[in-house]
């Protein structure tokens, strides 16, 4: 399944997030909900929402060319595998957030879920439209690098 769009949404008073309905389906064995190792620091942390398997998939290829007694590696699997979470929707179709994730994201009550092709990421929705901004200003020089890719 490929994760895409993006879906304004808020977190309950009990910090539950609810699960856009064509993604339900595909969530119903679990959730891995991780710290997201591709944002910045500050002001663009999100968090990543993973099917379990994928999740596993997404880990071991990072970690496959190291060498797993060095200390980069350890870095790594402690950031992997200690900043995530195996979650369940509950009978409504929602995710109980965490605290820590809550605090590493930044997250408010109004939120945005994007879509990031094998997974889906969730920010703080006034993050978000900041990110957004930057990004798309960005574009043109983003998709310039792939011209030059001897």
């Amino acid at each position: 399944m490929i994760f895409r769009g993006t879906y304004e949404h808020a977190l309950d008073t009990k910090n539950r997030l609810t699960i856009p309905a064509r993604y339900r389906e595909a969530l119903k064995a679990g959730v891995v909900l991780a710290f997201s190792p591709d944002t910045g620091s500050g002001e663009t942390r999100s968090l990543s929402i993973w099917r379990p398997d994928d999740h596993d998939a997404f880990a071991s290829a990072a970690l496959a060319d190291l060498n797993p007694l060095s200390s980069r590696a350890h870095d790594l699997r402690n950031f992997l595998y200690g900043r995530s979470w195996d979650l369940e929707l509950d009978s409504a179709n929602r995710l109980v957030i965490p605290p820590q994730a809550r605090e590493f994201a930044s997250l408010d009550r109004d939120v945005v879920i994007t879509g990031a092709g094998d997974h889906m990421e969730l920010w703080d929705r006034t993050v978000f439209a900041r990110y957004n901004s930057l990004a798309l200003s960005r574009f043109s020089e983003i998709t310039a690098s792939f011209d030059n890719t001897d």
